[in-house]
């Protein structure tokens, strides 16, 4: 049985997250490398697991976090398709069963705003667990006269926290801004598809989605 230990052992795994983050990073977007996907990978199976979900659907969403950039290697656009092609073969290699190998691959296939959709329980944790990490420490421009305002947003956040309360069905995004460097609308200017795309995400679950910011509920 394949484990995300396995996963993130692979080196063809390690090796396309490295370089497609370092590409990435040429074309200035913020980290996309271990550091994230290691705690998207956390975040998705702890959603699982408070939502009442098997330890091995958990697992299964930990490694479909861990590998769901891995398509930034080839090209930024169309990244959440190629990444599940190459995800299905490291998978198959790896031995897993095709039925768990599917489930994987739609939610990597489908993780981006652009064109995804909580099409299975793994692909929902997904999308709530890499849209809800927002923070200053995945800036990687450390000009701040030449911040972009994507750059801003995310160094603007101090804390972000996915409260996922099972029992009554609420999935709560809480962050803290610094609104001197980041007014609250610039988030939404370029998070609200992001935040939409969580919201049918929760809807999958059945549960409620809320956004918090600076104490007060916005959504």
């Amino acid at each position: 049985m394949v484990t995300i230990q396995d996963i993130k052992s692979n080196p063809l795994v390690n090796g396309f997250i490295e370089t497609g983050n370092k590409h990435l990073g040429e074309m200035g977007f913020t980290d996309h490398g271990k550091m994230h996907l290691s705690v998207v990978s956390r975040v998705s199976r702890d959603i699982m697991l408070k939502l009442g979900y098997d330890e091995r659907t958990a697992e299964l969403a930990g490694i479909a976090a861990y590998m769901h950039d891995i398509g930034n290697v080839i090209n930024r656009n169309g990244h959440s398709q190629s990444g599940s092609i190459m995800a299905l073969e490291i998978l198959r290699r790896a031995g897993m069963e095709p039925k768990e190998i599917s489930i994987i691959t739609a939610a990597i296939g489908n993780h981006d705003e652009g064109s995804g959709q909580p099409v299975n329980e793994v692909a929902a944790a997904l999308i709530l667990a890499d849209k809800s990490h927002v923070h200053r420490n995945r800036v990687r421009n450390q000009d701040v006269a030449t911040f972009d305002i994507h750059d801003r947003v995310n160094y603007a956040v101090q804390k972000s926290n996915l409260i996922v309360d099972g029992e009554n069905k609420i999935i709560t995004m809480d962050l803290t801004i610094d609104t001197n460097i980041c007014p609250v609308m610039e988030y939404f200017e370029i998070f609200l598809s992001r935040m939409l795309m969580c919201q049918k995400a929760a809807d999958y679950f059945g549960c409620k989605f809320e956004l918090v910011i600076n104490g007060a509920k916005l959504l």
